[in-house]
């Protein structure tokens, strides 16, 4: 193997590229094959009774979160993003309230508060776990503050007992999106189950899938009344059903349909399998490029059980002498795929900078029942955007069906550039 990079024209390590689809199995098919033979695509009937409820394949993968996370309630919904609406709804978030989110996440952590005329709030992040920082969140608190979205971002928990303290304190709801991190744990439980609510997706790029899907588990059988309201037009079933306490509840089309139930309950049976392996590789990595100066692998308290849904590693661009987004580039030359940071912060687009939430009112953000200020600018999460536009490398590598030998490409890859530096520094300046 050459030692010249191959960003300056030497051979790259690794030619193959990475497998990143999905492992679909006979366990998927026969589930889907019954479906089909059934001919019962969706089982929801928006009116009282048990389609209420959604089909037997709906309410089987309900009942498989239930007793894996061991919470009373699982109510399966069409995609992450439908939960996390419908979990904000569901606590009563509306005009007026305040939820306070990291800045480092998909988009739909915070525009389902958005969807529900409340104002996300933004705390910065831990620069070690990349998960919201508690200190920055309580910092953020104010009497519109109603709820704290706790995002596990790239598969590890965020601090949830520093988090639930604050809750407590203050006495606010605590969703937990764990879209990132299923079966990830912190302190031996599992994730989703600490806060009041907590949201699975099955999107085709998670951990598990069935394409787009989701769920959201609770203890509490108030909230899980209200997001399945929220999932199946509430507004037409609250009259129509008896109720101890009639909730109102407008609602949305969330429903999942019995094929994408049927992929879902197939892809959770090797949940565990999927994990441990993601954790193997992600080890085994770390094994190889640890101790490489200006190189940091993945932190993981020893509380936590991190799945790894990708790989972070940051860079010291002061130790290695060159540029973040010129290792990266180096990094893709040799053949392994890899993003400069993760998603911009959510508070830099232009539906928050420009504080037009709903089309030209500016809902709601200038709604008569907000009277807050809130703006946001460049620099609001200094530590976030340090991460993102400097120092941060996510690899999406560690994953089944890849193996050992394909992590060593990686840490070859990372040591070859590290070695070389001398290469490709005139590319940058420190």
């Amino acid at each position: 193997m050459s030692s010249k990079l191959a960003i300056s024209g030497g051979r790259k390590v690794r030619e193959k590229p990475f497998v990143t689809v999905p492992r679909i199995g006979e366990e998927e098919k026969k589930h889907v094959i019954d479906v089909l033979d059934k001919g019962i695509l969706s089982g929801f009937v928006a009116g009282p009774g048990e389609a209420f409820y959604g089909g037997n394949k709906v309410k089987e993968l309900e009942g498989k979160f239930r007793d894996y996370f061991n919470v009373k309630q699982a109510i399966a919904v069409n995609s992450a993003t439908a939960g996390l609406h419908a979990a904000i709804a569901a606590v009563g978030i509306g005009p007026g309230d305040e939820v306070i989110v990291t800045p480092y996440t998909m988009s739909a952590s915070a525009t389902a508060i958005l969807m529900q005329n409340g104002i996300p709030v933004f705390a910065d992040i831990d620069e070690k776990t990349f998960c919201v920082d508690p200190c920055e969140v309580e910092k953020k608190i104010t009497s519109r503050t109603k709820a704290i979205i706790a995002v596990h971002l790239f598969g590890q928990s965020a601090d949830m007992d520093k988090i639930m303290g604050i809750a407590r304190k203050h006495k606010l709801f605590v969703i937990e999106d764990c879209a990132q991190a299923p079966a990830a744990k912190y302190k031996e439980k599992y994730i989703g189950t600490i806060g009041d609510i907590g949201i699975f997706s099955l999107n085709q790029h998670k951990i598990i899938t069935c394409g787009e899907g989701g769920v959201a588990v609770t203890n509490n059988d108030e909230l899980a009344l209200n997001i399945r309201l929220v999932r199946n037009h509430g507004e037409v079933i609250i009259d129509k059903m008896e109720f101890k306490n009639q909730p109102v509840i407008l609602g949305w089309n969330y429903r999942m349909t019995e094929l994408e139930a049927a992929v879902s309950i197939g892809q959770f049976s090797r949940l565990d399998a999927l994990t441990e392996e993601r954790r193997h590789l992600a080890e085994y990595l770390t094994s190889k490029i640890k101790g490489i100066e200006g190189i940091v692998p993945p932190f993981a308290p020893d509380c936590n059980e991190h799945v790894y849904f990708v790989y972070p590693v940051k860079l010291d661009a002061n130790k290695l002498k060159i540029k973040r987004d010129v290792f990266a580039a180096a990094l893709k030359a040799e053949g392994i795929p890899c993003a400069t940071g993760y998603v911009r912060p959510i508070y830099l687009e232009p539906t928050y900078r420009n504080l037009k939430g709903y089309g030209n009112a500016g809902c709601p953000y200038k709604c008569p029942f907000y009277d807050g200020e809130i703006s946001y600018n460049s620099g609001d999460c200094p530590v976030c955007e340090r991460m993102h536009f400097n120092e941060l490398i996510v690899l999406p590598v560690c994953r089944s069906p890849q193996t050992e030998r394909d992590m060593d490409d990686v840490a070859e890859a990372v040591i070859k550039i590290a070695n070389n530096i001398d290469e490709i520094k005139e590319k940058t300046e420190i």
